[in-house]
């Protein structure tokens, strides 16, 4: 694929790893209570997570654009809306302090924790979704080639650990912050308007 939408794919994703969501709202939730102490196997479990449903999606819009290429070009246009409307319910999302959602167990062993969160992942579909939404904005799926697949997951695998890591970092280290809602509304909305500007990219790409 090529420089730029491995770029796109790369800006888009990365966002969406750190707005709010169940994922983010559990790393924070289990590191204001538990610190570092088994983070790694817990990143894992979302890192598996997605990377499994990017290869549902993937494969997947690659048979489809090949196939049916007046019904991708429509799974494009509508993937650039689910964007914007993506970027929508960051803005409006109400604003929840981190240590109000539950987190897990303390004493959990990390084949456990990577358990809980490869099954949070995996029981969201919206995963999928966004990667179905994402993927044929940036990437011509009729020509994808191993190289490029295999580029998007490496991708996957150096954004998604290092954003779920600062988040880790972070609320271990500045736990005030993220009991605010006023940080939380402040990057909620700040993560929307990024995600609106990058929907406008793609859609115009």
């Amino acid at each position: 694929m090529s420089l730029y939408g491995l770029l796109v794919f790369s800006a888009v994703y990365a966002l969406a790893v750190a707005s709010p969501g169940p994922g983010v709202a559990a790393v924070i939730a289990r590191s204001l209570a538990n610190g570092t102490r088994g983070a790694p196997a817990f990143i894992a479990g979302f890192l598996v997570g997605d990377l499994i449903w990017f290869a549902f999606a993937a494969t997947g819009l690659a048979a489809l654009a090949q196939s049916a290429h007046a019904v991708f070009v429509a799974v494009k246009y509508a993937g650039a809306a689910y964007l914007l409307y993506l970027a929508y319910k960051m803005w409006t999302s109400p604003a929840v302090a981190a240590d109000n959602t539950p987190g897990l167990e303390k004493g959990q062993k990390p084949f456990q924790l990577f358990l809980g969160s490869l099954a949070l992942t995996l029981a969201n579909p919206k995963t999928m979704v966004f990667f179905l939404a994402l993927l044929p904005t940036v990437v011509s799926l009729e020509r994808l080639t191993l190289l490029g697949f295999a580029e998007m997951v490496v991708a996957i695998s150096i954004l998604l650990p290092l954003t779920f890591s600062a988040y880790v970092v972070l609320a271990d280290r500045a736990r005030r912050v993220f009991k605010s809602t006023k940080a939380v509304r402040r990057i909620n909305r700040g993560t929307g308007a990024a995600m609106a500007c990058a929907a406008v990219v793609v859609a115009t790409r």
